[in-house]
This record gives structure tokens, sequence and C-alpha cells, in this order.
């Protein structure tokens, strides 16, 4: 080659890379794991919660970090990161059905934090309700408390603080309906939140509202649930794409609102509407974006690690990887059981290829939350690959 033609071949590479067209994305599905390799993740993927465990046994702090930092108003936004990214190594601590003494040890440690912080967790201030992630994924873990105990007082306890992350996560629903996570952009401030309300947000707390109603017996807010149903609806384009926010929904074919850009959110918004009742969310409509999802991984997994949020195509940011990961699954286990294996080994064999050398998982460097968020995640998908993969014929 020509030293005079290497100009022209990167500009060729850079444009395949940054092209519009979803094939230029595409990814090979990583080669089929075993279950022995599975449980080899699970086993290094616990390691790393169990020895990254704060003393007081919660997960992540404000350390770590760097020149480019996501608004976090002092000290709620930290106590709200920190009450989602221990909800969620715990919930994937506790899925990994680990029974070794010193994972039952971290799992009881953070039950007493979660017991003593939960019931304290609110917005940070007028500007931010990062409180709703706290709120959803302290529910998803006080579920999966409920259900490891043994002991009727602390079934009972669990119940009733679950039953109150319910309750509060209801005050903060925007005065529009769903859910948000910021309220910067008027000049006036509210008892209720009239921020921008997001359509993957609201979903995630129906889909954990969900969960502790069909396991728990929680009593949900119907009128809450109905209005966050109708905000998703509002943000969905015909396509089955979502907006990012109420905000965008005059703007559809915005970069983040197009297929790629909707690749994560779709999976949790196809799944809060079809779980909780709404028409309109065929499984082959589940279907054709969970290959999307398989197929076109790579979109989202460029943005991985990145440090500034949707600085890259379709303003994807690093932190819609994982959450696009777990949300696969509560879409895909709502197709027929004889569907769903297929998908669980490629998702398999996709988690278990992005899994770092210390056995976690990451993929936006969140202060010191990330890592526990990413492996509770991907502990908590794989949990269900393997349960699929293990019974399904």
């Amino acid at each position: 080659m020509r030293i005079s033609s290497l100009p022209h071949v990167l500009a060729l590479a850079i444009v395949s890379l940054f092209s519009h067209d979803p094939a230029a994305a595409e990814t090979a599905t990583p080669p089929a794991v075993t279950l022995a390799e599975i449980d080899t993740a699970f086993t290094r993927g616990v390691d790393f919660l169990v020895a990254d465990q704060n003393s007081d046994g919660s997960w992540g702090s404000a350390t770590r970090t760097k020149h480019i930092n996501i608004y976090a108003p002092l000290p709620g936004a930290h106590q709200a990161f920190r009450a989602g990214a221990t909800g969620l190594a715990l919930s994937g601590l506790v899925d990994s059905a680990d029974a070794r003494p010193e994972t039952l040890a971290a799992i009881e440690k953070c039950a007493i934090w979660s017991i003593e912080n939960l019931p304290l967790l609110r917005r940070a201030d007028q500007t931010t309700t990062y409180n709703v992630w706290g709120h959803a994924y302290g529910l998803r873990s006080l579920v999966r408390l409920h259900e490891k105990a043994t002991d009727p007082e602390k079934k009972a306890r669990y119940k009733t603080l679950a039953q109150q992350q319910i309750d509060l996560v209801g005050r903060y629903e925007d005065i529009n309906g769903g859910f948000g996570y910021l309220d910067v952009f008027d000049d006036f401030t509210s008892q209720r939140p009239t921020g921008i309300t997001t359509s993957f947000s609201s979903a995630t707390v129906l889909l954990a509202m969900h969960e502790g109603r069909e396991k728990l017996g929680l009593i949900l807010n119907e009128k809450v649930v109905s209005t966050s149903l109708d905000s998703i609806k509002r943000q969905q384009n015909p396509d089955k794409t979502y907006a990012y926010s109420h905000n965008h929904i005059l703007r559809p074919r915005a970069d983040i609102n197009r297929p790629a850009g909707s690749l994560a959110r779709s999976q949790a918004c196809n799944a809060a509407l079809r779980t909780l009742g709404r028409e309109g969310i065929s499984d082959e409509d589940i279907i054709e974006w969970a290959d999307r999802f398989l197929t076109r991984e790579g979109w989202l997994s460029i943005a991985r690690k990145r440090p500034k949020p949707h600085d890259i195509h379709f303003k994807i940011s690093g932190y819609f990887y994982y959450y696009g990961i777990y949300y696969f699954t509560e879409s895909v286990r709502l197709l027929p059981p004889e569907k769903q294996k297929p998908y669980a080994e490629k998702l398999a064999a996709l988690i278990v290829s992005k899994q770092e050398k210390d056995g976690s998982w990451w993929d936006y460097p969140l202060y010191d939350y990330h890592q526990p968020y990413g492996t509770g995640y991907s502990l908590m998908a794989l949990s269900w690959c393997k349960k699929v993969i293990s019974v399904t014929p």
C-alpha cells in the first residue's frame, strides 16, 4: 500500500464506523458457552462483589471522580446512586444462587443496610429525582430477600419495606405521568416533579412494581400505573422505538430516538407495556427487537466505557449497555418457553465475553458505582440465561 493512500483508507474506516447504516455496526454473536463456563463467570462476578462491598454492607461511593461528572447535588444524589447500585448488586448476588458462606454473609450484611437506609431515600433537591432508581432497584432486592428468607418475621419486614418503596416512588411521579430523573428545565419548582419524563425510567419503575405485586402481593396505585403507561405509550413510535423523553416526542427522527438509539430502552418499554396489560406489543415485536439487539449490539458496545454521555453516534451513552442486557431478559421471558432458549444461549455468550479481568462488568465510569451496578445487571441476566438453557429441551 502506498503511503499516499493511507488517508483514503482511514477515511473509509471512519465512515464505516460511524455510518448511520445499521449494518455497519452489526456484530457476530460470540461463540456459544457451556454451563460450566457460565458457572465460572458467576463465581468470578460474585467474588468481585463480595470483595468490593463497603464495610457498611452497601456498594459504591462518590470516589474515583473524573473531570466530566454526572450532575449530582450533594448528598442526596449519591445516596440515590448508592441505593440503586446496591439494589442491583444485592439482586445479582441472590440471583446467582451462590451458597458459599462469604456470599451469604455479604447478602445478610446488605440486608441490614437496606433496612436502615432505603426508608430514608428521597430526592436530592428539586432538580433531580435520581432516587426513583434507588426505589426501583431497592424494591427488586427486597423482593429477593423476601423470597430467600425462611424466618416469618424477616419475610414480613421485607414485605413491609417493599410496599414502602412502592409508596415512596409514587410520590415522585411526574405531573404529566411517568417517571424521570431530572427536573432542571423550569423556572419554578413544585412538590411533584415537572421535569422530563423518560420512557425507560417509567418502564424501570413499573416493572419493579409489577414484580413486587406478582411475587409478594404488594398493592399498586392503579392511577400511577395507568398514567405511567400512558406516558410510555405517548413516547412510542409506530416501529416500537421510544423517544428518550417526553421532550423528544416531537423529534421522533432525532438520532437518539431512532432504532439504534432506542435499542436498549425498547426492550424495557415493550416489556412494561406488555407485562402491565397494555395492548399492542406482540410476540413478533418482542422477537424483532431481541433480534435487533443481538445483531446490532455493536451500536451500544462502541459506547461502553466512554467517559462523556451521549458523545457518540445516535447519542448513545455507555450506561445504556448493561441496562439493555438485563431488560432484554425482561422482554424475551414473555415469549413462549420454546422460543426463549436460542436467545438465552446467545445472550449468555455475549455476557461472558464482556466480563472484565477482575470479574466485574461495567459500561460507564460513574464515580465508583459502575462496577457494582454493571455486575448486578449481568448476574441477574446470566441467572435467567442459565435457567432457560438448563430447563428447556
